[in-house]
């Protein structure tokens, strides 16, 4: 798909006019640099022939409507349309109003698709797709539906593409081809993550805060009633509101009134994504009127909940909760110019796993303003770079391995780039020479991640002896000697770069040999004692045989 984008011919959209002059000089806010800078990128894109897929990462309020807005506008200028993918039922009703507000007297339709939309008026959106009729649709992934007609998209907005299921992703797969794609996120998962570093999808950041806005003082946390009481009742005193996220339907109620219990004079409510319509959109409107203190609720506040009265979050459960889950529960508070608190508790019988609480330490770490994109990078280095490639969701692929992938992905764009030349041979001659060893560095020897992530990089970029000697020097002097394990693991680098370079394209171990595979231009001329001397010369741990046979 990737690379057939980078070959694929999209609409390349007319410079700005002065209509788009006048939609920007609407905008009520001041713009920041990032915002300015990540307009500009996105209208390059859509005005080059190559098919736009950016990602465009910012925190809760640092401005992505906007530059989504900007973008709509202007393929609407140019008579494409444009397909907003919202993750929940209240987010794509909120983006529906800021859209249709912003955009109705420029003469731009707008029109709003997910369940609580009666049949009859999904149908009248549906024929006004088909024919033209209508510029804009938002939506959840119901407008991912196999129904869903264009008369001629020409640019589709993902709003928190991690919210998406991998059939979901299937259908987007299928629109995106030659269509521009703008996908908005505060932490994208870690395969987003990594494509956007590798060159695959092209990146903006927005990394300035909106003004009088506080870090959120996070605390992580035994549960326990009184400190559910104490910050429920804090809040209260300065006529604050509470948001209690519990992420289980059945026994909710039986939530709500514990906390009733504990704080008596508070007006408790519960909501969750299996209400009707009404009853939930009545719920959360009474919340926003300051007619309730305490909401009770689900993951459906995850995204797009504004309610900057609401400035004390606490989380039943942080530890069940994935990473960006729980960065993007703790915007929902903190959205105005308050300082506001985030009690993310556990349950104290229970031993937490080791991935729960690097989740929870890296959370409590990250309090300043803007550190979605380092919650990602931190997630990127926790779980590597995506489920979509383990057995949960795509069979067998997980034998082919992470690396692997993004090499064939990069290998495979570089041809279609038609950048692939001699350099890019050598890599892939590099890539098949493998001499199975424990690449594995120990947690309680280098600790820190991102640490540990550079060590790995270092021990890749081995090319000589002396490479080995320095990396052991730097391991002794930064974290005490290094085990045989990661002796091994430097070893076997540089024998890989040394193979390489003498012309062995694979090696082929099994129980008791191994076997070289040599390129045709190797084969006539290499001397096979020298090779192996040398394999016997730079291992302390490896001992090879060598047996000469004759080379047709």
């Amino acid at each position: 798909l990737y690379a057939a984008r980078e070959k694929a011919v999209g609409f390349q959209y007319s410079e700005d006019t002065d209509l788009m002059f006048d939609f920007e000089a609407d905008f009520p806010y001041q713009e920041t640099e990032d915002q300015l800078k990540a307009i500009e990128d996105v209208k390059r894109d859509m005005e080059s022939s190559m098919p736009m897929d950016r990602l465009l990462c910012g925190d809760v309020g640092y401005g992505k409507t906007e530059v989504a807005l900007r973008a709509a506008f202007k393929a609407v200028l140019d008579n494409k349309q444009v397909a907003y993918l919202a993750p929940t039922t209240v987010l794509s009703r909120q983006h529906f109003h800021t859209f249709r507000d912003r955009l109705a007297k420029h003469g731009i339709k707008v029109e709003l698709l997910n369940r609580f939309v009666t049949k009859g008026n999904q149908n009248r959106v549906l024929r006004e797709l088909m024919s033209g009729e209508c510029d804009i649709v938002i939506g959840t992934h119901r407008i991912l539906s196999k129904d869903m007609i264009f008369r001629d998209l020409g640019l589709l907005i993902i709003d928190e593409e991690q919210r998406f299921g991998v059939e979901h992703k299937e259908r987007i797969k299928e629109l995106k081809l030659n269509v521009d794609v703008l996908s908005l996120s505060a932490t994208p998962i870690p395969r987003t993550l990594q494509m956007a570093m590798m060159g695959v999808k092209s990146m903006s950041l927005l990394e300035t805060p909106p003004l009088n806005r506080y870090p959120i003082q996070t605390y992580v946390l035994e549960r326990h009633d009184a400190i559910i009481r104490d910050s429920i009742q804090r809040e209260l005193a300065r006529n604050g509101q509470v948001f209690y996220l519990y992420n289980r339907v059945d026994d909710i109620e039986v939530i709500t009134r514990k906390v009733q219990r504990l704080v008596p004079e508070a007006r408790v409510v519960y909501a969750h994504g299996k209400m009707g319509r009404l009853q939930l959109e009545d719920v959360i409107t009474k919340f926003i009127d300051k007619e309730y203190d305490v909401l009770v609720s689900t993951t459906i506040i995850e995204t797009g909940i504004d309610i900057p009265n609401a400035n004390t979050l606490l989380v039943h459960d942080a530890d069940k909760l994935g990473l960006s889950q729980l960065y993007q529960l703790r915007g929902r508070v903190g959205r105005s110019d308050r300082i506001a608190y985030a009690y993310l508790m556990y349950d104290k019988q229970k031993e937490l796993k080791e991935e729960a609480v690097k989740r929870l330490r890296v959370i409590k770490e990250f309090t300043e303003l803007g550190s979605g994109f380092k919650i990602a990078l931190r997630d990127l280095s926790i779980r590597g770079a995506g489920d979509v490639l383990g057995t949960e969701q795509s069979g067998f692929m997980d034998s082919v391995g992470i690396d692997l992938y993004l090499e064939i992905l990069k290998d495979e764009i570089a041809i279609q780039r038609g950048e692939k030349q001699e350099t890019e041979e050598v890599e892939e001659q590099e890539s098949a020479i493998k001499v199975r060893v424990n690449k594995y560095i120990d947690t309680n020897y280098v600790k820190n991640d991102y640490v540990k992530m550079e060590m790995h990089r270092k021990i890749a970029n081995i090319t000589s002896k002396e490479d080995i000697k320095a990396l052991q020097e730097e391991f002794t002097d930064r974290f005490g000697k290094p085990s045989n394990d990661i002796e091994l693991y430097m070893q076997e680098k540089l024998f890989e770069h040394l193979a390489s370079t003498k012309g062995v394209e694979k090696i082929r171990p099994t129980k008791n040999h191994i076997t070289f595979v040599l390129s045709k231009e190797a084969s006539g001329n290499v001397n096979g004692e020298y090779l192996f001397a040398k394999a016997n010369e730079i291992s302390k741990f490896i001992r090879f045989k060598y047996k000469l046979e004759q080379i047709n």
